[in-house]
């Protein structure tokens, strides 16, 4: 009986672990661009090849992507909350697995970084 109920909570961990695993890749990168550059844009640099944003303390979408750690979970997290440096932005949820699809799309490959 133990066992079973082992086979049963692994399976659960194991549904619950590729449903997070897909949310995270969710979002399209094309559209995210797009959103980045209208609703973003006037405080982050949102083209990869920007070196500073024109808020001089928002980080450019590069740099947010470099952050260490940084997944489309957290993306999602940092996006969905109200933060005293940044206006508070309402995005729906399917803007906000397309602007973090985006954002991650920008990480550095690790030749890139040296």
């Amino acid at each position: 009986m133990r066992t079973c109920a082992n086979l049963l909570i692994a399976g659960a961990m194991a549904l619950c672990a590729s449903g997070l695993a897909g949310a995270q890749s969710a979002g399209n990168v094309a559209n995210g661009r797009v959103l980045s550059q209208r609703l973003c844009g006037d405080c982050h640099a949102t083209d990869p090849a920007a070196d500073s944003s024109p808020k001089s303390k928002a980080p450019t979408f590069a740099k947010i992507a470099d952050t260490p750690g940084m997944t489309g979970m957290a993306l999602s997290a940092w996006l969905h909350s109200s933060h005293r440096t940044m206006p508070l932005v309402r995005l729906g949820t399917r803007t906000r697995e397309d602007i973090s699809a985006y954002i991650l799309s920008l990480k550095a490959s690790p030749a890139e970084r040296g």
